[in-house]
């Protein structure tokens, strides 16, 4: 039976071979074409162009200290659906930030993303309400924010853990109307500090 199966697949590869190179598609112009035989189909899926907001600067206060982030901005459906999906890497003062108008309880799951995320749910006031670290690449596991929210903060994966961002620590960021409780002094000394670690 296994030789015969061999036999099917072997035959099956050597008849792909022969109609590929019997194919007539030839680049006249220099150009490098792939030649695909009649009646294969494609898979021609790649990701969507979506462009998103930002840079913008967001804060999150854990107790005394602040964490700057430069973050990418979500809020039409289309940035909303795609997120960090098919990103390779995230810099660690990097993410992206989901804007929710008018609040509402949300999910958030992986498929398509390639990286372990952390996932930031924020009530409307700026305070975050939920953490799920290491959220795993490619999985459709519901990830549910369990209150209304008007914010979701993706981070790169540990992030939140190695920075202790949990339930009570407080977003700053123009989307929750908190900004004007952090003066330029304090974004200042806070540069300042991260550059010396």
């Amino acid at each position: 039976m296994r030789s015969l199966i061999t036999a099917l697949l072997f035959a099956t590869s050597a008849a792909y071979a022969q109609e590929a190179s019997d194919a007539t598609d030839t680049p006249t112009d220099g150009e490098v074409r792939e030649v695909i035989p009649s009646g294969t189909e494609l898979d021609v899926t790649a990701p969507p162009i979506v462009t998103f907001g930002g840079p913008e600067t967001l804060l999150v206060e854990v107790g005394e200290e602040q964490h700057m982030f430069s973050v990418e901005i979500a809020e039409t459906t289309e940035q909303l659906a795609q997120g960090l999906m098919y990103r390779e890497a995230l810099a660690a003062d990097a993410g992206m930030l989901f804007f929710y108008a008018p609040p509402r309880a949300t999910s958030m799951w992986m498929e398509n993303t390639l990286i372990p995320l952390d996932i930031v749910f924020i009530d409307p006031q700026g305070v975050v309400v939920k953490v799920t670290g290491f959220a795993q690449p490619g999985s459709r596991r519901s990830l549910t924010s369990d209150f209304p929210v008007a914010g979701v903060l993706e981070l790169a994966g540990g992030r939140a853990i190695e920075l202790g961002i949990r339930p009570g620590s407080v977003v700053r960021h123009a989307f929750f109307d908190n900004l004007e409780e952090v003066t330029e002094g304090e974004i200042a000394a806070n540069d300042s500090a991260e550059d010396t670690e």
